[in-house]
C-alpha cells in the first residue's frame, strides 16, 4: 500500500506540468526519419492535387461540350422558328395605329 503512494505522488497531479511529447521532440534537435516524412506526405499531396486536378479539367471539358450541344440544339429551334414566321402569310387587314 505504501507502494501506490509513493507510485500515485511521483505523477504530476497538474495537466499542464505533464511532459509532452511534442515539446519533447522539438527539445531533442533535427530528426531526419521525421523530414523523410514530411516529404512523402508533401509529395503525396502533390500527386492528390495533380489527380483532383485533371479530374477537375476532364468534368469541365464534358461540362463544356454539353453546353455546346444545348446551344446549338437553342440555334436550331430558333432558326426552324424564325422559318416558320417567314412562310406565314401576311394578314390581309393592317391595323390601324394610334
Amino acid at each position: 500500500m505504501v507502494e501506490l503512494q509513493n507510485h500515485d505522488s511521483s505523477l504530476p497531479s497538474d495537466p499542464q506540468q505533464a511532459p509532452d511529447p511534442t515539446t519533447q521532440q522539438a527539445q531533442t534537435g533535427f530528426n531526419p526519419s521525421r523530414m523523410i516524412g514530411i516529404i512523402r506526405r508533401k509529395a503525396m499531396i502533390k500527386d492528390l492535387a495533380a489527380i483532383y486536378h485533371a479530374e477537375c479539367l476532364s468534368y469541365c471539358q464534358e461540362l463544356l461540350e454539353l453546353q455546346n450541344k444545348v446551344h446549338e440544339l437553342l440555334i436550331d429551334m430558333r432558326t426552324a422558328e424564325d422559318s416558320r414566321r417567314e412562310t406565314m402569310r401576311p394578314p390581309k387587314r393592317t391595323k390601324k395605329g394610334r
